[in-house]
C-alpha cells in the first residue's frame, strides 16, 4: 500500500526535535529524555524528546516509519497534532499505537471526517484519557466508536463541529467526567438530555456558545439525568429567556459551579443586580461565573432578593422569595440615601461690615472663586485673601492659600463662612 503524500509524523518529529532545534538539557524537571533506538537505526542518539510533543500546524498527513515512532515515543504521554492535514484514521492509528503511554491526544482541526474510524483502529486509542476533536467535524458515529474503545476516557472536547443534534451511543460511557461541546448549534433541550444518558458520571458540562432554549424537563428527571454534575457552563445560551430555566439548575443534586454570562434574560439588569439575583436563586452554588460566593455575599444577595421583590404583585413573586422570607423575616426597605458628593453649597461671604449669602460650586478652584467674588468685594484677585470657617471646627478660620486647590477639598458645607480680607502691602 502506497504511503499518502505529504509530510510524515516521523519526518516532522526529526526536524523539530533535532539537536540543532531542540538541544539536550540536563537537570531535574527538564522533562527531556533520549530513548534507546534499534540497532542500526539512522536516527540513533539524534533526538532529544520531551514527554509532551507539540507538532501542531506542521502539515502532517501520515505516520511514517512505525518502528522509528515506537523507538522514540515509548515515554511520550501527551501529543498535540492539531491543525495538521491528517484525514485518514488509519494513519492516526499507526502513530498512536506506537505511543504506548499516551494519555492526552489533540486532533483538532484535522479533516478526519473524510474517513471512517473502524473499531480496530480506535482500539489503538485505548489508554487515552483526554481526547480533543475540536473542529474535526467528527461524526457521532466516530464518537460512538471511540467511546466503545476508550474505557478510561475522562475528558472529551467536541467544539466547533457543527452539531445540531446529538446521536445517542448504544453504550454508556461511565468514565467520562468532562465534556466540552461549545460553539455548536444545540438548541433543543432534548438533545442535551441525550448527553446525560450517554455520560451518567459527568462532572463538568461546558455548553457555552450554543443556542440552547428553555430547559424542558421535570425536576426529578433532571436529577436522574445528571446525578453527578458539579459544574455547568451556559455562557451565551441565546434562547434562555425566563427565570424558571435558571431555577431548574437547582434540580442537579451536586451542582456547585455555574457560568451564565451573555444570557438574554440577564441583559436588562445591572452587573450587581445580575449577580445577586443569581446567587439568591441558586442556594447550593459556591462559585458563580468563576468567582467564589462567600457566606457574607450570599446573605447580602438573599436579603437583596427579598427587598427586590417585596413590591411586586403576588402573582409575579417567585417561590424563592417566600423561602427567604421564612429564613430572614420580612425586611424593611433600605433608606434611599444619596451618597453623591454635593456639587454646590450656600455660604456666607464676610467682607468688612458686609455679609452676603452666595451659592458656590465646589468643583471650582480657589482662583476661580476669587474671580466670582471680585464684583462682591471690589478687590482684585491678586489683592484678595480668603479664609474658610467651618461652623463646627474648633480651630478657627483656615486660609485658602493655594490657588489651584479645589473647593471641595476644604470640606465646605452649607452654612459655612468665607472671610475676605485685602492683602497687606
Amino acid at each position: 500500500m502506497d504511503q499518502p503524500s505529504g509530510r510524515s509524523f516521523m519526518q516532522v518529529l526529526c526536524e523539530k526535535y533535532s539537536p540543532e532545534n531542540f538541544p539536550y538539557r540536563r537537570g531535574p524537571g527538564m522533562g527531556v529524555h533520549v530513548p534507546a533506538t534499534p540497532q542500526g537505526s539512522p536516527m540513533k542518539d539524534r533526538l532529544n524528546l520531551p514527554s509532551v510533543l507539540v507538532l501542531n500546524s506542521c502539515g502532517i498527513t501520515c505516520a511514517g516509519d512505525e518502528n522509528e515512532i515506537a523507538a522514540f515515543c515509548a515515554h511520550v504521554s501527551e501529543l498535540d497534532l492539531s491543525d495538521n492535514k491528517l484525514e485518514d484514521w488509519h494513519e492516526v492509528s499507526k502513530i498512536v499505537s506506537n505511543v504506548p503511554h499516551l494519555e492526552f491526544l489533540n486532533l483538532s482541526s484535522n479533516p478526519l471526517s473524510l474517513s471512517v474510524l473502524e473499531r480496530r483502529c480506535a482500539g489503538s486509542f485505548a489508554g487515552v484519557r483526554k481526547l480533543v476533536l475540536n473542529n474535526s467535524k467528527a461524526s457521532w458515529e466516530t464518537v460512538h466508536t471511540i467511546l466503545q474503545e476508550l474505557p478510561d476516557l475522562e475528558e472529551l472536547f467536541l467544539c466547533l463541529n457543527d452539531y445540531e443534534t446529538v446521536s445517542c451511543s448504544p453504550v454508556c460511557c461511565q468514565s467520562l467526567k468532562l465534556l466540552h461541546i461549545t460553539d455548536n448549534n444545540l438548541q433543543d433541550w432534548t438533545e442535551i438530555r441525550k448527553l446525560g444518558i450517554m455520560f451518567p458520571s459527568l462532572d463538568t458540562l461546558i455548553l457555552a456558545n450554543n443556542n440552547l432554549t428553555t430547559i424542558e424537563e421535570s425536576e426529578d428527571s433532571l436529577a436522574r439525568l445528571f446525578p453527578n454534575l458539579r459544574s455547568i457552563n451556559l455562557h451565551k445560551s441565546a434562547g434562555l429567556h425566563c427565570w424558571e430555566d435558571i431555577d431548574k439548575l437547582n434540580s442537579f443534586p451536586k451542582l456547585e459551579e455555574v457560568k451564565l454570562l451573555g444570557i438574554p434574560l440577564l441583559q436588562s439588569y445591572t452587573t450587581e443586580e445580575r449577580r445577586k439575583l443569581l446567587i439568591a436563586r441558586l442556594p447550593s452554588i459556591v462559585k458563580l461565573n468563576g468567582s467564589i460566593v462567600a457566606d457574607g455575599e450570599r446573605e447580602d444577595s438573599e436579603r437583596f432578593f427579598i427587598r427586590y421583590y417585596m413590591e411586586f404583585p403576588e402573582e409575579e413573586v417567585p417561590f424563592r422569595y417566600h423561602e427567604l422570607v421564612t429564613k430572614y423575616g420580612k425586611l424593611e426597605p433600605l433608606a434611599n440615601v444619596d451618597l453623591r458628593p454635593q456639587s454646590s453649597v450656600k455660604v456666607e461671604i464676610h467682607f468688612q461690615d458686609k455679609v452676603e449669602e452666595m451659592s458656590i460650586r465646589l468643583d471650582q478652584t480657589v482662583a476661580e472663586l476669587k474671580k466670582q467674588l471680585k464684583t462682591v468685594v471690589q478687590l482684585s484677585t491678586s489683592n484678595m485673601l480668603l479664609f474658610h470657617l467651618d461652623q463646627e471646627a474648633p480651630f478657627g478660620p483656615e486660609e485658602m492659600k493655594y490657588s489651584s486647590r479645589a473647593l471641595h477639598s476644604y470640606g465646605i458645607r452649607d452654612g459655612d463662612k468665607i472671610y475676605v480680607e485685602p492683602r497687606m502691602k
